[in-house]
């Protein structure tokens, strides 16, 4: 193909991970015929890039070429403008954040002292609990019996039972 018929497009890089290769999107505005709404008209080109030199967000000037692979039919020209994009992981953003907590020394005491509270008020509510509901009234509570049965199922066949009995 004669180079003053190849077509030429600008664009802006949207996906450059590839070797070799970059995707670049052009958009435009269309009316609609019948409607004549606007609409958002996308087209996206495989762009041979030999050298790797796009990043995400340039502006490029690419050029229609022979097929170079299954989906590669564009050539990169030139790089019109760079776009300054920070390439920043997400694990270096966790690394220089800055958690403020308390000081040690006080984190330490103040979960110290409400730890002993918490017990000293668990001792006082057992020590009530048997003053006046299991042991004070001779009873004995589920967890004590160790069968896990209730004190009903122990005292034995409840009244419907009996009467079965006598009914045969």
């Amino acid at each position: 193909m004669a180079r003053s018929m190849r077509k030429v497009r600008t664009g802006s890089v949207v996906r450059a991970g590839r070797e070799k290769t970059t995707v670049v999107e052009m958009v435009w505005k269309q009316r609609h015929r019948i409607y004549g709404k606007q609409m958002r008209r996308v087209a996206r080109f495989q762009v041979h890039d030999p050298e790797n030199q796009c990043r995400l967000g340039d502006v490029v000037r690419i050029e229609e070429t022979r097929p170079i692979s299954k989906t590669k039919h564009w050539r990169l020209l030139e790089i019109l403008q760079s776009r300054q994009v920070a390439d920043v992981a997400p694990i270096e953003l966790e690394t220089d954040a800055e958690i403020v907590e308390p000081p040690a020394d006080e984190a330490n005491e103040s979960s110290e002292a409400e730890n002993s509270a918490e017990s000293e008020g668990d001792r006082t509510d057992d020590d009530n609990d048997d003053l006046s509901g299991g042991m004070a009234s001779g009873g004995t509570t589920d967890s004590e019996s160790g069968d896990g049965e209730s004190p009903k199922d122990e005292a034995g066949p409840s009244g419907n039972e009996s009467d079965n009995e006598d009914g045969r």
